[in-house]
């Protein structure tokens, strides 16, 4: 597979990459399964956080006994002080089972880090840097001015984004600055959260961008094996896939949940990240799935809502979720009306 370096690192990393969220999803053998079939078709870049669960663990197991200089690995820290950020990355080493970490991210602060700060967070990673645990050091977010402001500080050798073709022209600024840069650009969530649903397309779109390195996120067998078919015979950015991105920024534009997570926990168990954009999952997914009793009743804790703003207040995209929620629950509504027969 084709290699480039990471930004200023001396990381040379595959330029299509695997995400390891999605296998916290799946049991033990099976996530070792895939890691391990990814690593064995030549991928060699995989970014997990210590936030995903069981994820780190499942990276450690299926690279247990592999030459650790033929892998790349990145996780994560939301740590906000200088011990909670060594103790996450002791945990990290322990549980991914190896002596370092190649780069270590800032788990999408709120505001970027004071350096000077002798007890913040960006502190103890370069305490973990000198002492050898982790090689490098990026940042990830959600805001676009966050991540903007990052490139000029000279703090982060890599910024890890949301990058798809719905990417806005910001966001392509974005991209492009940290390529004048020397910034390795991480780009995650290039199906939107699972919104895009044609791979080819994604896939056609991102590698024109031949410095942007996209983490897909994986969960099955048969993901992996469309993303290696890729590889082997690369999508072209053709009239039919242009016409399929001219479709879909269509019908996203506008305010839309990138099911990011950072909304949740909700106090009343509502699944925020799922519901708030299930209008468009039932008209671009299968809905069969979505017409349960289970879902159903997922759907209505909606009706519990508190109305107390704290997903609207850790919405790095500034939606009003509340709002969000309600307009959802009355579309699957009618939806569910119209279909659960079906």
């Amino acid at each position: 597979m084709e290699k480039i370096r990471l930004g200023k690192t001396d990381l040379y990393v595959t330029r299509q990459s695997f995400g390891a969220l999605p296998v916290q999803r799946v049991d033990k053998p099976t996530a070792v399964k895939i890691l391990r079939k990814a690593y064995d078709n030549g991928i060699n870049y995989f970014d997990t956080a210590n936030r995903y669960t069981d994820s780190e663990e499942k990276i450690g197991l299926a690279f247990e006994g592999i030459d650790r200089q033929s892998y790349i690995i990145s996780t994560k820290t939301g740590a906000l002080t200088k011990k909670e950020a060594l103790e996450h990355i002791e945990n990290s080493l322990k549980m991914m089972k190896t002596d370092y970490i190649d780069l270590i991210q800032m788990h999408n602060p709120s505001s970027l880090p004071d350096p000077e700060d002798p007890n913040g967070a960006y502190q103890g990673l370069l305490e973990a840097k000198q002492k050898g645990y982790v090689r490098h050091i990026g940042l990830t977010n959600h805001s676009l001015d966050t991540a903007m402001k990052a490139i000029d500080t000279n703090l982060f050798e890599t910024i890890q984004f949301p990058f798809s073709y719905l990417a806005t022209k910001e966001e392509l600024l974005l991209a492009e600055k940290c390529r004048d840069a020397d910034l390795g650009f991480i780009a995650m969530k290039g199906l939107a959260g699972g919104l895009l649903n044609n791979a080819a397309a994604c896939f056609a779109f991102i590698s024109q961008y031949d410095w942007v390195v996209p983490i897909w996120g994986i969960q099955s067998e048969a993901e992996l094996d469309e993303w290696l078919s890729f590889e082997k015979k690369p999508p072209v950015l053709d009239d039919t896939l242009k016409a399929v991105i001219e479709k879909d920024k269509k019908e996203l534009v506008g305010s839309f949940c990138r099911s990011c997570g950072y909304c949740m926990p909700c106090p009343v168990g509502i699944d925020i990240k799922q519901a708030a954009r299930m209008n468009r999952l039932l008209r671009r997914s299968p809905y069969q799935e979505y017409m349960t009793k289970e879902y159903y009743d997922q759907m209505h804790k909606i009706d519990d809502c508190l109305e107390c703003g704290s997903c609207k207040s850790k919405c790095p995209y500034g939606l009003d979720t509340p709002k969000l929620l309600k307009e959802n629950l009355a579309d699957y509504d009618e939806f569910y009306a119209k279909h659960k027969e079906n």
